[in-house]
């Protein structure tokens, strides 16, 4: 079936944004959905069985609806993987307050993380890379430090790369571990602003420590946020999240995918999903590859590991 849409009023740099450099986007659409799309201007056909022809003619109206600047390819991919839209209505009851003003969930899945993070006092968020596990986690973060919901930020990860070698590498103890924790750095300054994070630091109302530097404390009013935790023993788990004091909220990301710890030594985050599983408070969020917000590649990458570690 061939079923024809024309896009009006005329606009020729929405168009160009719509079909993407030399026409990648519609060659995604067309691969994905196993259908042929043709167009002079503004006039597009799309061929293929009706119910996939359809639902390529929606994307493209959606791709055009978001084209008054570039679309990223990734947009694109995650459109196509994309449940139904009566089973997608994942955005946050409110924007959040950071930078990215434009910052919303890019999955169902990415929605309900979010709103399980408002709604539960610790939320496991656990999944392959690329899912935005710990970049939404962050912006919660900001969002709750915004609206005063909470005192300050705390950044967390277990340094396991370096384990008890941490004298060996040159600099100071803040260099010495500063390499573990970049990626923290790096989503607070896209979300924040290098300014902004720098006088959130001088105030004390941000903080990014190793893991290690956790124990004994209690932290109150805090928003805290372990990343890597695929990484940590089982004690170093139970350690953090008796770390949870008044007023605050912890959130927890991990992919159980790659663990880099000892040969032998079970994951605390591992053990937690089943330690954890039914207990009041406490809500877990699972990402798959169609939740990938990086390069298409990415998701195919995980899958194709995914099945090499299957029966």
């Amino acid at each position: 079936m061939i079923l024809k849409h024309t896009f009006a009023p005329l606009n020729n740099s929405r168009l160009a944004h719509l079909c993407g450099p030399l026409e990648e986007h519609l060659r995604s659409i067309e691969a994905h959905l196993n259908v042929k799309i043709t167009h002079r201007q503004e006039h597009f056909k799309v061929e293929g069985p009706k119910a996939l022809a359809t639902h390529a003619l929606q994307i493209l109206q959606s791709l055009y609806e978001q084209a008054r600047r570039p679309i990223e390819q990734a947009s694109v991919h995650l459109m196509l993987n994309a449940p139904p839209p009566d089973l997608n209505a994942c955005a946050s009851p409110a924007p959040l307050l950071t930078k990215r003003g434009d910052l919303r969930p890019r999955s169902p899945n990415q929605g309900h993380y979010m709103d399980r993070i408002q709604a539960h006092d610790i939320t496991f968020g656990i999944g392959p890379a690329g899912t935005g596990k710990t970049y939404l986690a962050v912006a919660m973060a900001i969002d709750a430090l915004e609206r005063q919901s909470v005192q300050r930020i705390v950044l967390t990860r277990p340094a396991v790369e370096a384990g008890e070698k941490l004298g060996f590498l040159p600099g100071d103890l803040g260099q010495k571990v500063d390499p573990y924790l970049r990626p923290l750095y790096d989503a607070l300054y896209d979300l924040m602003g290098y300014e902004r994070v720098q006088k959130t630091f001088e105030r004390q109302a941000l903080e990014i420590a190793p893991l290690a530097f956790m124990r004994g404390r209690t932290l109150n009013h805090a928003f805290v946020i372990l990343d890597e935790a695929q990484n940590t023993s089982t004690e170093q788990m139970k350690m953090f999240l008796t770390r949870l004091g008044l007023g605050s909220k912890a959130v927890i990301t991990g992919d159980i995918s790659q663990i880099d710890l000892p040969k032998g030594q079970q994951s605390g985050l591992i053990d937690a999903q089943k330690v954890l599983k039914g207990v009041q408070g406490i809500a877990f969020s699972t990402f798959t590859s169609a939740d990938v917000v990086r390069h298409p590649l990415v998701a195919r990458i995980v899958d194709a590991y995914g099945k090499k570690r299957g029966p």
